[in-house]
């Protein structure tokens, strides 16, 4: 039988969390998580072992950039537990392929760091790139059906906390979902924040700040940009694209 406690989450994102196990919010989701476990857990994703994945693979003191995710995949053979990414084993070329995957890579080349050679994010994510989704499980194939099981107090929670005691973090919001999390980022220190459009179809164009330029003429630079302030503050950059740092659009690496 699939299990759902704290002990989870590894201990130094506990500590970050401090009292709100204590809360009745976190009981909620204790609650609510077990039981659709209890359910049927062969139709949740990510899988249960995969939850707190982002936790895992960027520990508190290595994050140096958040992205913020909202749900994670609902299609079969497409979530890991991290924000954005799936399996290198998706073509592609091939439908599975998500649309902001695909907008993220075009953003990328844009900047000069290249195509992606395929979706799986993980060496971001063991570079300090926080991939976290803000509900952080789904039922197969109904988005959003997690939603409203608490996982909001445990990520707002998070967020805040990260945002207080972490200062001079990047914070990529893509999207109106993302964005909504702007008062708890901007009650921390000296935060790095970046917004544009969602990535993901045709709203990648649509707001005063796209993602993509129509007819992908430009990006946001959100990539480019992040790798110029690390440099500032003296840390190493992100590595987006397999290799070394490329020359980008806002200076030398």
């Amino acid at each position: 039988m699939s299990t759902f406690s704290k002990d989870d989450i590894p201990g130094d994102w506990r500590k970050l969390l401090g009292d709100y196990f204590d809360s009745t919010a976190w009981q909620e989701l204790e609650t609510n998580l077990q039981s659709a476990l209890d359910v049927d857990p062969k139709i949740i994703r990510p899988e249960p072992s995969h939850f707190f994945r982002a936790f895992e693979l960027t520990p508190v003191e290595s994050v140096k950039a958040v992205i913020l995710g909202q749900d994670p995949y609902h299609s079969p053979g497409l979530a890991q537990g991290l924000a954005f990414s799936i399996p290198a084993s998706i073509p592609i070329h091939s439908r599975e392929f998500p649309s902001s995957l695909r907008n993220i890579s075009k953003a990328l080349a844009l900047e000069g760091f290249g195509h992606l050679p395929n979706g799986d994010l993980h060496a971001w994510a063991k570079q300090g790139v926080l991939l976290l989704n803000t509900a952080l499980s789904v039922r197969l194939g109904e988005a959003g059906s997690h939603a409203n099981l608490g996982w909001k107090s445990l990520i707002d929670r998070l967020i805040s906390a990260l945002a207080a005691q972490r200062p001079q973090l990047v914070w990529m919001l893509w999207g109106g979902h993302a964005q909504s999390k702007l008062p708890l980022i901007e009650s921390g220190i000296d935060q790095f924040i970046l917004q544009s459009s969602h990535p993901s179809g045709l709203g990648v164009y649509k707001t005063d700040k796209p993602f993509l330029e129509p007819g992908a003429r430009a990006s946001c630079g959100h990539f480019s940009k992040t790798n110029k302030w690390l440099r500032e503050l003296g840390k190493k950059e992100i590595i987006w694209v397999g290799g070394a740092p490329q020359t980008d659009l806002f200076g030398k690496s």
